[in-house]
């Protein structure tokens, strides 16, 4: 099995789009009004309308209702980052450094759902991500 993407439902796929864009500095690729995804080299956020959920099960996934999932991007100098986006994120913590080894940087989508942009800055964390 090989773990390819998460993807977020959400009322408003541009806004959210629009906010993935921002923080990771890559583009969207778009595939309808309804769909989206940000590739990155370890993997993909796709970004999806609630009107795509008629497809699944009903009531199977909803919007901005995340209480228990952290999105997750690696970065190469998380303070750097945190400057950089300071005044246009909500920042839920400012950069701490964790005690596996990561320095963090806790945001909120527009959705609410939790991000967390970090830098391994202990060797075993450095070490961990360098497979």
């Amino acid at each position: 099995m090989n773990f390819i993407s998460i993807r977020i439902i959400t009322d408003d796929v541009k806004r959210l789009a629009g906010f993935y864009e921002t923080i990771t500095g890559l583009a969207a690729t778009w595939y309808s009004d309804d769909f989206a995804e940000i590739a990155t080299p370890a993997g993909t956020l796709a970004i999806a309308s609630t009107r795509t959920m008629a497809l699944f099960k009903a009531g199977a996934a909803r919007p901005a209702d995340n209480h228990s999932v952290i999105v997750e991007f690696r970065v190469g100098d998380v303070d750097a980052q945190f400057r950089a986006l300071a005044d246009v994120i909500e920042v839920v913590q400012a950069p701490t450094t964790m005690p596996w080894g990561n320095r963090s940087l806790l945001l909120r989508d527009p959705d609410g759902n939790l991000v967390n942009v970090f830098t391994p800055v202990t060797a075993e964390a450095i070490r961990k991500f360098d497979r």
